[in-house]
């Protein structure tokens, strides 16, 4: 979902930073000391005690010395009497954008309040904001700053119950508590048991108790801020407030302009008593669980500038078009809620407001239907645009053009199934496009794009049974220059064309399935931004070899996946986290020192590939690594014997050419859950180790040499899922404490050389039995694999199987099988099994394959309609009955 103005978390603070300004100008006597009048020693002394008490590792206060503290940092003072009146010591770190906790954390004054602060008895204006007090309680002291107008305790960690004495402060107009921090040293909790110190700030204009934990207070909370008749900035987010009232006697805070009340969980109907506060200009309610439909009487508020009712869930009906009458409305947001219907009646709304000053509309993540309308393009104000996760159809309007402020447009996840219209060349502000997840068709050609100049990020994805196409001219500049792009299933090949090529600043780049059968010139990956977080290239036939070496320090995934690119591994130094190669034709060995290359590699995929040599020792020395994916390779040699201290949880090497033993050191991994080496040459037994590994739900080595006996411990993996040893040289007996799988769903022992009897107790296999869900080991297994190997495929969709064929077993099949009543497939054939065929096991509903071929069956064979292939039962020559054609003989009669 697209960005979209945060008007409820930038407000405080910009609202912040204007009252004190207006504290500061709005009278002449708050001004900055003249030359002639110094700070008194009173004051003097006091902020050098006070600073005393404080840390401040950035040195902000450093210029707290020589005599006239009325030049210091953050200290204003009266031009007559030199006493001061205002002390800013709020946090001027820039918070916009991403936020470096250490360098934070060095911006941040902290330590301890001294009392000596009372001293300054003029002090109208108090800011302590953004800081990082860890966990301090607000002082009782600042009750006795009589003349205070401005306290600003905002972002700063204060924690404890908020000081009564705080309602002493009679002058105080701006009360800013807001409890939220950036700081990273713990949570901290604000609080406060009553709220009847505020009922004497009757001159307060400004609250913010953000964050502040009022949960105690009861449903009485509301009244108390009512008798506030100056009131004109509530903030009450998130603050877990027990109940609205849905009445009040009487509305005494009528001067109330901006009402935030989001994120506290009320869990009723829009109350009534809102509609009386004809002042609003803003109104915040989101995540407050409000349910029900739109009331009529929101027609009322005739000066709302922002309305967020965004992610209540349960708000419901239509959309009603009085919401679109509302002439001053400049943010609407509906978002994540249960609206319903077409949004012609919001529209016609619009329609009937040609002044509309709409600035955002947000309506994404309900259940509206529809075409969207023509009227769209009255919006003449409208700069973000989020209709996504809906299920809209049909064509974008072509009046879309006319929204010639539109900076954001988001119709993903909808199911619009029409062309997208030339008319979007017209949109010169637009920023980011975000189109993807529909099913979109036409052509896209270079007027499409024509006077998008600000565009940066594009993302449009279609179905792959749609024809969506960009028609551009091979050499066509585009007049954008794109920080992401992201387009799925839309022909722009087979060249790698020109437009793409002259991308040099891009820092998210995602083309799959576009039809690409060309050769990527190799300076294109040089020049790519250095910021570069993603690289996706895959579902294409590109061709060509990568270049040897690239930086990418701020690269999290790449993936090149389903091409034809050779040559060898890309020696790569990055800091991504998941590398993707599948389905190439990549040749030669890994890299001997991948783990310097790549130390913060979490998931390795390069499958399907031409891939030679041993697998490097220093692969151990990635300690994130949690999934290697190698299968369908030429390696060979050793598997190195060094996997300790790692949290990899899932491991697949199957179908290439491994030699030795299955490392001892693999049992030392306390996360392994998928181990998968079949059709390799590995030998010696299955080492003890592994019995370490308690959480081990999938294990094939099937298809290799090795030998021993199936080990007794393997009864204290209860998670397993999957056992498949086919197809090695196991001898011995099928031991009891196989019965203790309770979570087994596939046991394959086929192609040894196992002897003796099928312990009856296998039919306490819980899983074959009651059939519990294999969904999160089947989840697992996709996730090593990606989904897209045919053969563990088909083991999924086969779940729920015994294979024991190709062995040495004797005795009879126990009756105790016909108890398992999930399961699909069973397979006994090529062993020495005697006596008759239980007479319930072709009855058991689930099963879909059966085999009993080459035993030494006797006795007649169960009637089944759905086991009426003779190659079931062939090569027991004691076996009679359909459908062999041997006959049963006659019984006997009674003498």
């Amino acid at each position: 979902m697209a960005n979209k103005p945060n008007f409820s978390s930038t407000y405080p603070l910009l609202v912040s930073f204007l009252l004190s300004l207006f504290l500061l100008y709005s009278n002449s006597k708050f001004v900055v000391c003249s030359t002639d009048i110094k700070c008194t020693d009173t004051d003097r002394r006091a902020l050098v005690v006070l600073r005393e008490g404080l840390t401040d590792p950035s040195g902000r206060l450093s210029s707290w010395i020589g005599e006239d503290c009325c030049t210091w940092e953050g200290i204003k003072c009266h031009n007559q009497t030199g006493r001061v009146t205002k002390l800013d010591l709020r946090n001027p770190y820039h918070l916009i954008g991403a936020v470096d906790p250490s360098a934070y954390k060095r911006s941040c004054l902290g330590g301890k309040i001294n009392p000596s602060l009372i001293r300054l008895e003029y002090l109208t204006s108090l800011d302590l904001s953004l800081n990082d007090f860890e966990g301090l309680e607000i002082p009782g002291f600042f009750g006795e700053l009589k003349n205070l107008r401005y306290l600003n305790l905002s972002y700063a960690s204060f924690a404890g119950e908020i000081p009564a004495s705080l309602g002493n402060l009679s002058n105080l107009q701006y009360l800013d508590l807001y409890a939220d921090s950036y700081s990273n040293t713990g949570p901290r909790e604000l609080r406060s048991q009553s709220l009847e110190w505020l009922t004497p700030l009757s001159s307060l204009k400004y609250i913010n108790l953000g964050f502040v934990k009022l949960d105690s207070i009861g449903d009485h909370w509301l009244q108390t801020f009512n008798m506030l008749p100056s009131l004109v900035h509530l903030r009450l987010h998130w603050c877990e407030l027990k109940g609205l009232p849905l009445t009040l006697p009487s509305i005494n805070f009528t001067s109330l302009s901006v009402l935030d009340l989001s994120e506290n969980s009320f869990n009723s109907l829009i109350p009534p008593w809102l509609f009386n506060l004809t002042g609003l200009t803003e109104l915040y309610l989101t995540w407050d669980f409000f349910s029900g439909s739109i009331p009529a009487e929101f027609a009322n508020l005739k000066n709302l500038q922002v309305l967020d009712l965004s992610d209540n869930l349960n708000l419901e009906g239509q959309i009603p078009g009085l919401l679109g009458n509302l002439s001053k409305l400049q943010l609407l947001d509906l978002s994540a809620n249960n609206f319903h219907g077409d949004i012609y009646g919001l529209f016609s709304g619009f329609s009937s407001n040609p002044n509309s000053k709409l600035e955002s509309l947000d309506l994404s993540s309900n259940s509206l239907t529809g075409e969207l309308p023509e009227s769209l393009g009255l919006l003449k104000h409208l700069q973000h645009l989020d209709l996504s996760s809906n299920s809209f159809w049909g064509s974008i309007p072509s009046s879309i053009g006319s929204l010639s402020a539109l900076r954001v447009l988001d119709l993903s996840y909808n199911t619009m199934n029409g062309t997208i219209p030339e008319s979007l060349g017209q949109l010169s502000g637009l920023v980011d496009m975000n189109l993807m997840a529909n099913s979109w068709k036409g052509i896209l050609k270079e007027t499409h794009f024509m006077n998008l100049r600000k565009l940066q990020h594009v993302r449009l994805t279609t179905e792959p049974t749609r024809s969506l196409a960009f028609s551009a001219s091979h050499g066509w500049f585009p007049p954008f220059k794109l920080k992401s792009i992201q387009l799925e299933n839309c022909m722009i090949g087979p060249s790698f064309p020109v437009w793409l090529q002259v991308q040099n600043e891009l820092t998210s780049v995602v083309l799959k399935n576009v039809s690409i059968s060309d050769t990527i010139p190799g300076k294109w990956f040089s020049q790519l931004s250095a910021q570069l977080t993603y690289l996706v290239l895959s579902q294409d036939q590109i061709r060509g070899e990568l270049p040897r070496h690239l930086n990418y320090p701020y690269l999290n995934l790449i993936d090149l996946s389903y091409n034809n690119f050779e040559g060898p591994f890309p020696s790569w130094s990055t800091n991504a986290t998941d590398v993707i190669l599948d389905e190439n034709s990549f040749s030669g060995p890994i890299p001997e020192n991948i783990g310097a290359l790549m130390p913060r590699l979490q998931k390795l995929y390069v499958s399907r590939n031409h891939l030679s040599g041993r697998i490097p020792p220093s692969m151990c020395d990635i300690e994130g690594l949690n999934i290697i994916s190698l299968r369908n390779n030429k390696l060979s040699g050793e598997l190195p014997n060094c996997w300790h201290r790692l949290m990899l949880w899932g491991i697949d090497i199957s179908n290439n050419s491994l030699t030795g033993n299955i490392p001892n050191s693999f049992g030392f991994l306390p996360s392994l859950s998928v181990l998968l080496l079949s059709n390799n040459n590995l030998d010696g037994e299955i080492p003890s180790s592994l019995r370490n590994c308690t959480g081990l739900t999938s294990m094939d080595l099937g298809g290799n040499k090795i030998s021993g006996s199936l080990p007794l411990w393997v009864q204290y993996m209860s998670s397993l899922f999957m056992l498949r040893l086919g197809s090695n040289l196991l001898s011995g007996r099928i031991p009891d404490q196989v019965c203790r799988l309770q979570n087994l769903h596939i046991l394959d022992l086929s192609q040894n050389k196992i002897s003796g009897p099928i312990p009856k107790c296998v039919g306490n296999l819980s899983a074959l039995v009651h059939g519990e869900g294999s969904e999160v080991f089947q989840r697992l297994i996709r996730e090593v694999t990606r989904g897209r190997d045919p053969e563990y495929s088909n083991v999924v969709a086969n779940v729920k199987s015994i294979e024991l064929s190709g062995n040495n077993l004797t005795g009879e099949i126990p009756y105790e099988m016909t108890n398992l009543l999930a399961l699909r497939i069973l397979d006994l054939s090529h062993n020495h099994l005697s006596g008759a065929i239980p007479k319930s096991l072709t009855s058991v509903a689930s099963l879909t394959r059966l085999n009993l071929s080459y035993n030494n069956l006797s006795g007649s064979i169960p009637f089944s309609p759905r086991f009426n292939d003779s190659s079931i039962y062939e090569g027991n020559p004691l076996l009679c009955g359909a459908p062999l054609p041997t006959k049963c003989p006659l019984p006997r009669p009674r003498k």
